[in-house]
């Protein structure tokens, strides 16, 4: 039977080049040091908050310094996606990698807060593709079936990164000046930029070069920051009923709306809707969406829970969710071993959110007498079941996507879960904050919630079809005709 190639799974480059596990480690090599680069700088500025508020006299608007990069990097992840595919993955990458490490020495040489905000916008620009760039490269060198190990990969890296960054930062401050955070970054970048020049050389663009959707991009862009903002400010520097905050859910609204209206007329729109029509892919982003929100509920409530229930310590806390951010890195790990040895990933998405529900269920039942080391142990006990589904759900938005839209399914799905840990955050700190006279009975309440998402997410991965995963990058005579 024929395939048109909007219907046809991943294929290889034009070429049909198998690659050399060299070639492979030297696209990895790469492809790890972006991830690394890009998840220390989300937190690594954390602990030089208060020394910045000091050094440019201004702490009122510094959390910005966090939001600014977080919202940026958000919005850009499916623009880059797209446009990895129809220009390669090299020639976007290299670009973006420049512009953050000019935007690294902005920061470093900041003078006032605005600057500084300003300038780690523009790293947020820079180190959007430097994750959904890296995730979609991946996919044009390693076949679908053995892709799951190597997502496993990324997310210890970007697990030990986030943990890694507050304490990096904590050092740097401690003994030097937060601008040498920003100055750290640059030989690091360096790095980063010879191997993606060196290791992508050979990845021939995806796509078609097409009309490039600048409207579609700017819709894009505008419109995630003005949701984005919104729940950042929302219950904090405004009141989740007030005028701005309102404004701002109403008018991301109607952006939303023109983006929707604008894609139907574009010539190569952003999210093509050969992409979108795929229940599957639909599927997938939204059991993704529901993992990353119950993942940022956890992030959001067990440093609380352990320092105004159990007493710990901020740094005590900080050590003591450590089992729960491990045992995501381990989900990942064992998720893509068991993706490469099934060649199928709804199994594992659906019994991973599953045992993830059970065990968050199992948290708003426990008593405060088993301690830190009881909630400790559940809270690695649920992240085991979220870390397996962050691979595999990658694995199954590529293998739905045809390879001239991989990096936009990629680029999707990145910002599927970044809304998805928006949406966490923001819904665990409002439940707390309506439980403030009972806080212990908001955090059970949080962490029902939590299963209830995990929970719907199981029934949805039961009812998806299952993902086959090839053990070829190209697709075989026997496949097209099957």
């Amino acid at each position: 039977m024929d395939a048109s190639p909007a219907d046809m799974p991943i294929t290889a480059p034009p070429t049909g080049r198998v690659y050399t596990h060299a070639e492979k480690m030297r696209v990895l090599g790469g492809i790890l040091t972006c991830i690394l680069l890009a998840a220390l700088d989300q937190t690594v500025v954390l602990p030089a908050l208060p020394q910045m508020a000091t050094s440019l006299h201004g702490g009122a608007h510094l959390s910005w310094v966090v939001s600014a990069y977080l919202l940026t990097t958000t919005a850009t992840t499916p623009i880059y996606g797209k446009l990895s595919d129809q220009l390669g993955r090299r020639e976007v990458l290299v670009p973006a990698i420049i512009l953050f490490l000019l935007a690294c020495v902005f920061c470093a040489l900041a003078d006032s807060v605005p600057m500084l905000i300003l300038a780690r916008a523009f790293q947020g620009i820079g180190g959007g593709a430097l994750l959904s760039v890296s995730q979609s490269a991946i996919a044009d060198v390693i076949p679908p079936r053995e892709r799951g190990k190597y997502q496993g990969w990324l997310a210890g890296v970007w697990a030990v990164s986030s943990v890694a960054g507050p304490i990096a930062g904590g050092f740097v401050v401690q003994h030097f000046s937060w601008r040498w955070i920003f100055w750290a970054n640059v030989p690091l970048g360096l790095v980063a930029l010879v191997l993606c020049v060196r290791g992508l050389s050979g990845l021939a663009p995806t796509g078609r070069r097409t009309q490039i959707d600048y409207a579609g991009a700017g819709l894009l862009l505008i419109s995630v920051t003005v949701l984005l903002a919104g729940l950042s400010l929302g219950g904090v520097d405004f009141p989740w009923l007030s005028a701005p905050i309102f404004s701002a859910f109403a008018l991301s609204l109607m952006l939303f709306s023109a983006l929707a209206f604008q894609q139907r007329r574009a010539v190569e729109p952003l999210f093509p809707g050969a992409l979108l029509g795929k229940t599957g892919f639909v599927q997938t982003n939204l059991v993704s969406f529901l993992n990353s929100a119950a993942m940022f509920g956890a992030i959001f409530m067990l440093p609380l829970l352990l320092q105004g229930q159990l007493h710990a310590s901020a740094a005590a806390a900080g050590l003591e969710i450590m089992p729960f951010l491990f045992s995501t890195t381990v989900g990942a790990f064992i998720g893509g071993q068991m993706a490469k040895r099934t060649g199928k990933t709804k199994n594992i998405m659906a019994a991973s959110l599953g045992s993830a529900a059970a065990m968050f269920l199992l948290m708003t039942a426990l008593p405060l007498t088993s301690g830190v080391l009881g909630f400790a142990s559940v809270s690695g006990l649920f992240g085991l079941g979220i870390g397996g589904v962050m691979p595999t759900s990658i694995v199954t938005v590529q293998s739905q996507a045809a390879q001239r839209d991989v990096g936009t399914a990629t680029g999707i799905l990145l910002l599927v879960r970044a809304l998805g840990g928006a949406f966490g955050a923001t819904m665990a700190g409002a439940v707390l904050a309506y439980a403030a006279s009972d806080q212990m009975n908001g955090f059970r309440l949080g962490f029902f919630i939590c299963s209830v998402m995990l929970a719907v997410g199981t029934l949805i991965a039961f009812s998806m079809e299952n993902a086959m995963l090839r053990n070829t990058l190209h697709t075989t005579p026997a496949e097209l005709e099957s």
